[in-house]
């Protein structure tokens, strides 16, 4: 008895706690795992590393402004001089710097620079014993065209492009992962809950069967044996009732792990788990599947990114050429001023051709191979696309499948319900022994939970079908879990 006054006070304090928790809906744990979620922050952080990424090509691409500077520099050698074809000591001090504007241009892969060196010079030279000083200045426009071959710093641009678009398409599919573990989590913990008030009640029931018993036994009405049957009855249904407890702060502790809340938090979910069942055009939903699923995407994008390959591989040993071209003038003079009064003109041009001879089948091979790895993907394609058909359709006849169950659960409820108050009025007067009362009690506590876990199953599997097309046929619209990219 001292043990039924304590187990009752525990149940009065666990409902107490459980009033005072604060309430979380499914679209407010969504909103916390979006926040808090560890996946989610990892895919965040490589999404905006793909961006900075993107970023900084972009900003490469722009005009580029240097300036270098060697203050002091001082030699002394003794070297041989073709000129005089004797040996010479040269003293030089040096102090220069360089300003240089670069332009790359996109459209044909070229460069073309704008520099500016100014520097000043003592030097002495043994041979003639002389010593000159002065300053000079070198301007000159440089252009640099690479030719017969691919724009390699459009490629770059673009295979970054496509790997943002990537870790964009990652992110979104990773929101929708987390929004179905979200949901089976926090339906879990609702299952525990229910689980835990199905069990307090069927404990109550216990109690009321315990006090009957007790009572007839007392008044000599039922014998002894009875009431050790309702002892064990009773028993066993204060155990069910602790291991739901366990369970549900159980289930509890891996929700809060998995949307990043405070394991401290004290919560309890408030699901709505009122289902409109709804019918389901399976080729609709095909069809929303192949046209949104973002895994395709990814699929074309590991396509063009072998394409990218194909080419780089293609210019192994290629026949390639380079096109420079320079203007500029330069001046020198002992005085600053007078650099230019005496300006000399400076042009260079040059062609120049890289031509491969040989390479032992190397290059065949290695494009080979490209091409092997381009079919591979799209297999890869093929195979998603087909994956895709046929989870549509399972999570299709699911539905349909699930839809049943729960109208035989509805039924089975209403029918466990009115078996288990029958055989209590049989039971209150003597017609039926406490196991066999106990087996109806766990019969309807097991028909209530089926129509739980098939309410539950019919909303996850909705959720499901969600995932798979990319379409909210509750609500009747598509979902665009990605923002369209703009370059």
């Amino acid at each position: 008895m001292k043990k039924l006054i304590i187990f009752l006070a525990a149940s009065s304090f666990l409902s107490l706690a459980l009033f005072s928790q604060q309430g979380l809906t499914l679209e407010g744990a969504m909103a916390i795992a979006e926040e808090n979620s560890p996946a989610i922050k990892r895919t965040k952080f490589s999404l905006m590393r793909s961006q900075e990424n993107l970023n900084a090509q972009r900003a490469s691409l722009k005009s580029n402004f240097s300036l270098s500077v060697n203050p002091f520099e001082y030699s002394h050698n003794r070297e041989f001089n073709d000129l005089i074809s004797s040996w010479n000591t040269r003293e030089t001090k040096t102090s220069y710097g360089s300003f240089t504007v670069s332009q790359p241009i996109v459209a044909t892969d070229a460069k073309i620079s704008l520099t500016n060196r100014l520097s000043w010079q003592d030097s002495y030279s043994e041979y003639n014993d002389s010593r000159t000083k002065g300053f000079s200045n070198n301007l000159y426009l440089n252009f640099n065209q690479p030719i017969f071959t691919y724009n390699r710093t459009k490629l770059q641009i673009q295979e970054l492009e496509y790997n943002l678009e990537n870790a964009q398409l990652n992110y979104a599919i990773q929101k929708l992962s987390m929004e179905r573990q979200v949901a089976q989590y926090f339906y879990m913990v609702y299952q525990q809950q229910k689980s835990l008030e199905i069990a307090d009640e069927a404990y109550r029931n216990m109690q009321n069967s315990y006090t009957i018993i007790n009572n007839k036994v007392d008044a000599g009405l039922s014998a002894r044996e009875e009431l050790f049957q309702a002892e064990l009855n009773l028993a066993t249904s204060r155990s069910d009732f602790e291991n739901g407890m366990v369970n549900l702060e159980n289930a509890r502790d891996d929700f809060k792990l998995l949307i990043g809340m405070s394991l401290f938090d004290d919560v309890i979910v408030l699901p709505d788990i009122s289902v409109d069942t709804i019918d389901v055009d399976i080729s609709f939903a095909i069809d929303n599947g192949l046209t949104n699923r973002m895994e395709l995407r990814q699929r074309e994008i590991d396509i063009e990114n072998s394409q990218f390959d194909l080419i780089q591989t293609m210019a192994m040993n290629e026949f390639r050429g380079d096109i420079n071209l320079s203007v500029g003038l330069f001046g020198d003079n002992e005085n600053f001023t007078n650099l230019y009064e005496s300006p000399t003109d400076n042009q260079s041009v040059s062609l120049s051709f890289t031509i491969p001879l040989w390479d032992w089948g190397e290059k065949k091979s290695r494009i080979k191979a490209s091409e092997i790895s381009i079919e591979s993907q799209k297999l890869n394609y093929e195979e998603e696309e087909n994956s895709i058909i046929i989870s549509i359709r399972k999570v299709c006849r699911n539905l349909t499948n699930l839809k049943n169950q729960i109208q035989i659960a509805e039924q089975n409820v209403i029918n466990a319900q009115l078996t288990y108050e029958l055989n209590l009025e049989k039971y209150e007067n003597g017609d039926l022994t406490g196991m066999d009362l106990n087996i109806y009690q766990n019969q309807l506590s097991e028909k209530r939970l089926s129509i739980t876990n098939a309410l539950i199953s019919y909303k996850l599997e909705l959720l499901n079908l969600k995932i798979q097309t990319l379409y909210d046929f509750e609500k009747k619209e598509a979902v665009t879990p990605v923002k369209t990219i703009e370059y």
